[in-house]
């Protein structure tokens, strides 16, 4: 990818930080990918398609720090939790074989496991050394007849959310629109409800959780036709193009996607979040307005007051452990702010948000929701991050479980909110999960007992 790839990348029309920057988002810097590069961005943006092989380009280094590294789930096909590399040594590289060795690894997918594409990434090591990874698919594609898409998204290039545009702008340049859409099938047809055909742009099924809103969409007659990327099938992903609305979940890494979308499609889009009950509950009127069919309408103000009604009953068990109390958050993108939204509907007061991964428009969600001067912390220091919770006066730490250890060594009640999580907390029945896990933290007897006095010191 040459300069003039990773700037029109950069520069993204549809975001509103682009607009009043005067050539998009920055650069990225060496050394400042602690986050994830764009490699890692890409990968884990293209990963939950569970049909699909996924071949790393390069050392197994790359591999084994970034296989698995979101915790998606599907309901079918597992090959993307397979691992693949071209495992390049020194020799490889010195020799020249690393196309070679790609081309290969290519066969090898496609003989073993029969996948529904094969996508190949590059790394810095393959992006540096000039490995072709174009001519390689076009050939390996020619020779075999599966789809083979080229990710060329060496670390190097910049972030993780970079990557994740790298990984959108592939999509739309090699896959989408590609394939039809199946028809309706007559079992999933209602009488005076009218099928409208969807997609969920930045959606990763992160522990399974987007099942639990999933069936909210099939009471309204709307289908999904694709989630990029969660529980996705390769073909879904290729005939994104027919959707009639597009709802970006995950922040603005893959609003390229719904951009590109909505210029060749004339496809409209909105930005929506699942997390919380005002969000929830939003997200589906985004539809219904953009989709302007009186009945789907009607139907979602509907199943909006019996879920509400249903929620904030089941909420009620949990109000008098949680009303009052005060929360830190430390995560990045999306989560930043849609988890704000998600406490404030729990009555908790959120004392900061961490935007280490986050861009301009979540920041500013930050402070539509929070306040103009609301703290927001960018520095990823343990330390600082436990002084910052006893400075404010937070009763709770939510944040990436690499900062378990040192929320419990403090004495700070601890959630885990990122990718590793055991618990979904998206849709309605995801809020009372996250109500009961926050009381569970908060409330556990081991507090009183470590901030006790030891008996020795009693006298």
């Amino acid at each position: 990818m040459n300069a003039q790839e990773i700037q029109r990348l950069l520069d993204e029309p549809a975001c509103a930080h682009n607009q009043s920057a005067k050539s998009g988002c920055a650069k990225g810097k060496p050394g400042a990918t602690q986050g994830g590069c764009a490699f890692d961005g890409a990968q884990i943006a293209l990963l939950p398609i569970a049909d699909a092989a996924h071949i790393v380009h390069g050392p197994i280094g790359c591999a084994g720090s970034s296989w698995d590294a979101r915790g998606t789930r599907s309901s079918g096909p597992t090959l993307y939790r397979t691992g693949m590399t071209t495992d390049l040594s020194n020799i490889d590289v010195v020799m020249g074989r690393g196309e070679e060795r790609l081309f290969f690894s290519v066969k090898e997918a496609i003989e073993k496991y029969q996948p529904a594409a094969v996508f190949i990434y590059s790394t810095c090591v393959t992006a540096l050394q000039g490995d072709d990874l174009g001519a390689v698919a076009k050939a390996a594609s020619e020779r075999w007849g599966v789809p083979v898409v080229p990710v060329d998204c060496a670390g190097f290039y910049g972030g993780k959310n970079f990557g994740n545009r790298i990984a959108g702008d592939v999509l739309c340049r090699h896959v989408i629109g590609g394939r039809e859409p199946e028809p309706v099938p007559a079992s999933a047809q209602r009488p005076g409800v009218t099928v409208h055909d969807i997609n969920l742009i930045g959606e990763y099924n992160i522990v399974g959780e987007f099942w639990q809103v999933a069936p909210l969409f099939d009471e309204l007659g709307l289908r999904i036709l694709c989630t990029l990327s969660g529980d996705a099938r390769f073909r879904e992903v290729q005939w994104m193009h027919r959707a009639e609305v597009n709802m970006v979940v995950c922040s603005k890494a893959m609003l390229n996607v719904a951009r590109q979308l909505h210029e060749q499609y004339a496809t409209p889009y909105f930005e929506g979040s699942f997390y919380g009950i005002a969000d929830t509950s939003s997200a589906l009127r985004g539809f219904a307005r953009l989709l302007d069919d009186p009945a789907l309408t009607a139907r979602t103000e509907a199943l909006i007051a019996r879920e509400e009604a249903q929620t904030r009953a089941e909420l009620a068990r949990w109000a008098e452990r949680l009303t009052g109390k005060r929360a830190l958050i430390f995560s990045g993108g999306v989560k930043s702010w849609s988890i704000i939204s998600a406490l404030q509907d729990l009555g908790i007061t959120v004392v900061a948000s961490g935007t280490e991964k986050s861009t301009e428009e979540d920041r500013a969600r930050i402070r539509e929701l929070m306040g103009e001067e609301t703290r927001m912390i960018d520095d990823n220091d343990q330390a600082a991050l436990m002084a910052t919770c006893r400075d404010y006066g937070a009763d709770i730490l939510i944040a990436g479980g690499r900062y378990l250890q040192a929320a419990l060594k403090s004495g700070i009640p601890f959630l885990d909110i990122n990718h590793e999580r055991d618990f979904g907390y998206a849709g309605y029945s995801g809020i009372v999960e996250l109500a009961r896990q926050l009381a569970h933290a908060i409330s556990s007897p081991i507090w009183p007992q470590i901030h006790r006095p030891a008996p020795w010191r009693c006298h």
